[in-house]
């Protein structure tokens, strides 16, 4: 195969790629706390000796989209959702990671956990600890739970240290290898949740672009096997 065929290939890789991407997307339109994923296209040129440069592109990287998702009213005590930048902090079997769904419930020891039993870490980086006695559990918009007027812990609200540090672990939860500081100018609310900030419209005409795309490198490709194997048949001949 011809630098062409080859250049048109890694396109048709990243095309599919970022395919499964608008694929998982439309499939979180309802997750709570949904980051919305794009694929990065980045192109490589490189000179050979004596022949014109070849380009190629490559499709690796992730963007992750940090806009704002709409808030839902649920009412529920420890439904908490983010308004600005930040994440909370849980804790997790593959270490600490970074989450916007904010959908919580004390566990037996009286813990704030995730729907996947991940425990919710406070501003130092313990666990969020609710009193078996608490009642009427109130949470200001900067962190602080409290009940019967009286402070029982702050939520943590966090960033990554290094902001293009941020990795999708999968489902709402992010690592940052670099590690995670304070969050500042994010506010709180109770009894709500933040929604994927996923757009369908757009998601899906995206998926519309990207599947024309796909059509026409693969119509190019179709062509170039033709074009070989008319030259092999008619050199072939000529002998």
């Amino acid at each position: 195969m011809d630098a062409a065929g080859y250049t048109t290939l890694t396109r048709q890789s990243g095309l599919m790629r970022e395919m499964q991407s608008i694929a998982n997307n439309i499939a979180n339109l309802s997750t709570t706390g949904f980051r919305r994923e794009g694929v990065v296209f980045t192109e490589h040129v490189k000179r050979l000796d004596g022949e014109a440069s070849l380009s190629m592109a490559s499709a690796s990287a992730r963007h992750v989209d940090l806009s704002q998702g709409g808030l839902t009213h649920t009412g529920a005590t420890f439904d908490f959702a983010i308004m600005g930048d930040g994440f909370f902090l849980i804790e997790t079997p593959q270490g600490e990671h970074l989450t916007r769904a904010g959908s919580f419930t004390p566990d037996a020891e009286g813990e704030l956990v995730d729907m996947d039993g991940n425990r919710l870490l406070d501003e130092g980086g313990a666990p969020v600890f609710i009193p078996p006695d608490a009642r009427d559990v109130v949470l200001a918009s900067d962190g602080t739970l409290s009940s019967g007027g009286q402070p029982i812990g702050r939520i943590g609200l966090w960033q990554p240290t290094e902001p293009l540090d941020l990795r999708h672990e999968g489902g709402t939860r992010f690592s940052a290898e670099a590690g995670v500081e304070p969050a500042a100018g994010a506010s709180l609310i109770q009894g709500s949740l933040e929604e994927s900030n996923v757009t369908p419209i757009s998601e899906i005409s995206r998926m519309i672009e990207v599947q024309r795309a796909y059509e026409l490198g693969q119509g190019f490709l179709d062509r170039e096997d033709d074009r070989i194997r008319n030259t092999v048949r008619i050199l072939g001949d000529s002998r």
